[in-house]
């Protein structure tokens, strides 16, 4: 496993996603990535910032109740299954197993 991190990207909560995107286009000057209301998270960037804008419906699906989550992205599977297994076995509070989402 690496031993730096990529980027985090923070998982933030909007009403709706479309409207969200369109204001972080439009006003900050954000890049629009993928994603949109119906899938219910989108993806932008602006350099190096990455951020994920998610509905509620999106956050109940997959449980992030959390204001504002973390995701770390990782290049491969194995990445994310050694650092797992490191955080488990450490003892840390890691609220699931990693799963494919695709």
């Amino acid at each position: 496993m690496k031993s730096e991190f990529p980027g985090a990207v923070p998982e933030i909560p909007v009403k709706d996603v479309d409207r969200a995107v369109a204001y972080y286009e439009s006003k900050l000057g954000f890049s629009v990535d993928w994603g949109g209301e119906e899938a219910g998270i989108a993806g932008v960037s602006k350099g190096h910032c990455r951020l994920f804008l998610t509905n509620g419906a999106f956050r109940q699906q997959y449980g992030n109740s959390g204001p504002v989550l973390i995701w770390l992205n990782l290049d491969r599977k194995e990445e994310v299954n050694e650092l797992y297994e490191l955080w488990r076995t450490s003892q840390t509070n890691v609220v699931s197993p990693p799963l494919s989402k695709l």
